[in-house]
């Protein structure tokens, strides 16, 4: 069977997206479906209409989602129909060099769906990573659908599916940050305030929040930092060591990704420090710096994939520290929106007026009133043979 939803898709570089009409297939060996629920607007789909990621036009956007399980594949055991689940770019394979070596969290070989979703007229669509999620329906392979509790807000969990997850995992997973340690994070867009709300969850004691935006600052704050350096008005090396008793901080995220900002970091660290750059750079950025302070400052230079998380321990971790009060999720939704509106939520995105907005796709009441319209039609087709 072949389902006809819309989904958000931008057909070639540069130009807006548009609201229209895929086909998705049921799934195949080792696949799922999901009616998905929700879906954050995240820097990557922004990138993905620019260009930046690759030129596989038309894209199927969005991929920061959660949804319910229609239908799963031959062999698939991981999960089952009804089940709650986030949606993860990272469906771990088990047998690559880095798994092997027990690392799964850099896993080489991540699965996505083998049969392809497309257009009404056959036109094969690119799913951003492996997902697209701006979509009533997607098809994912079943490693992709990380199973969590059903009562936790969907649209506040689904932000662990890539933005909240890179920058919370760049402080814990990455970074190691321990109790008492003190953090300096260079960039507070999303990705640089979940990795201040991840510094806070793993017991730092300073906090301190980078950026060239007050309104950002402040909102670093509410989640966590206990300082905030405006970088437009102060040198933020000097400031950091100020803040830092003159020693620099024991770990420093760089979350912007460029070479200027990731010098800062690298200065603003203590001797025998860490840097994680989580910030992601462009192809033609290049970074100098002189290898005597590489050796003479120590510690360690680290890069952060996907927060160096493993979403099967790393998801439903993190949603019981939401649901405990532990991690405030809920500050990250900036607004939620429909699918008609991700163009629009691009431009706050980029104008700095959000943290994320969040589409809201289907709710259970609907996925479930669809299920029983499918599953009664069924009944009534057995019973006319």
């Amino acid at each position: 069977m072949v389902h006809k939803v819309k989904a958000v898709v931008v057909r070639e570089k540069n130009a807006p997206v548009s609201v229209e009409t895929i086909l998705v297939p049921d799934p195949g060996p080792g696949e799922a479906l999901e009616d998905v629920l929700t879906c954050g607007v995240c820097h990557t789909d922004l990138h993905y209409t620019l260009g930046g990621i690759g030129d596989e036009f038309p894209y199927l956007l969005g991929h920061e989602a959660t949804g319910v399980v229609a239908a799963v594949g031959e062999g698939v055991t991981e999960v089952a129909a009804g089940d709650r689940v986030i949606l993860n770019w990272r469906a771990v394979c088990g047998q690559c060099r880095a798994c092997a070596k027990g690392q799964p969290q850099y896993c080489f070989n991540t699965a996505n769906a083998t049969q392809k979703m497309t257009l009404e007229d056959g036109t094969e669509l690119s799913p951003a990573l492996g997902i697209g999620a701006f979509a009533e329906k997607t098809l994912v392979a079943a490693g992709q659908c990380t199973k969590v509790d059903e009562d936790a807000d969907p649209a506040a969990v689904g932000l662990l599916g890539c933005g909240v997850m890179a920058g919370i995992g760049a402080a814990i997973n990455t970074g190691e940050v321990k109790r008492g340690e003190s953090v300096a994070v260079i960039g507070c867009g999303g990705v640089g305030i979940a990795a201040i709300a991840g510094a806070k969850l793993a017991g730092a004691t300073t906090i301190i929040a980078v950026d060239i935006d007050e309104n950002k600052i402040q909102m670093a704050k509410n989640l966590g930092a206990t300082h905030g350096v405006n970088s437009r008005t102060s040198d933020p090396v000097e400031a950091i060591r100020e803040l830092t008793g003159g020693n620099g901080a024991d770990v420093v995220i760089e979350a912007v990704g460029r070479p200027e900002t990731y010098k800062q970091a690298f200065y603003a660290r203590d001797l025998a420090g860490r840097v994680v750059l989580v910030g992601v750079p462009t192809p033609e950025m290049v970074l100098e710096l002189p290898l005597l302070d590489v050796f003479g400052r120590g510690g360690s230079l680290k890069s952060s994939w996907y927060g160096d998380c493993l979403p099967s321990r790393d998801f439903p971790m993190l949603v019981a520290h939401y649901k405990a009060g532990n991690l405030d999720l809920d500050a990250f939704v900036s607004e939620r929106i429909t699918i008609d509106q991700v163009e629009e939520a691009f431009a706050k995105m980029h104008e700095g007026k959000v943290l994320r907005s969040v589409v809201e796709i289907s709710s259970v009441v609907e996925i479930e009133s669809a299920a029983g319209t499918q599953a009664a039609a069924a009944d009534t087709a057995v019973a006319s043979v």
